[in-house]
């Protein structure tokens, strides 16, 4: 007995925890519009092409639907999936592929993220956030996680 009433203090614990952190979280807006989700692809094609990066980029509205994509010439063809997918778990999970990266990493519980539908465990994704709601999600894939990163990100700062 005493067994079943810890595992429920803790189950309820847990509960609340989780509310508490959905609550928390960043409300979705309107989906992005096409002439923003342009310009969004325009500064993160710009970063790329400055550090001669060949990339994947896409770019999803806030219901996870894509809205642009580009692959840059000498792009590796597996990265155009993978762009999308960051884009995806960005909005469909509000907030930035690196968050799962860095969980997965620290291993112990962070390893429950690995059971996550749909997340992707890899840098380079971020939710694009307009008036203080998420407008919709960039992906970036082709060179390393944190250059993925830096390009999504010259994406996301053109967005107020």
């Amino acid at each position: 007995m005493k067994f079943s009433t810890a595992a429920s203090a803790v189950a309820a614990g847990v509960i609340v925890a989780f509310s508490h952190a959905a609550s928390a979280q960043m409300a979705y807006g309107a989906p992005i519009s096409l002439d923003q989700a342009r310009t969004v692809m325009a500064a993160a094609e710009a970063e790329a092409r400055k550090n001669n990066w060949p990339v994947a980029i896409a770019i999803v509205d806030s219901g996870g639907y894509l809205v642009a994509f580009q692959r840059l010439d000498n792009t590796q063809f597996s990265s155009a999936q993978v762009a999308q997918d960051k884009a995806w778990s960005a909005v469909g999970y509000r907030r930035p592929t690196k968050a799962f990266q860095d969980g997965v990493a620290a291993g112990g519980a962070g390893v429950r993220l690995l059971n996550l539908r749909g997340a992707s465990l890899l840098d380079g994704g971020l939710p694009i956030v307009s008036g203080g709601r998420i407008i919709g999600g960039i992906g970036v894939s082709g060179v390393t996680g944190e250059q993925d990163a830096q390009i999504a990100k010259a994406g996301t700062d053109t967005i107020k």
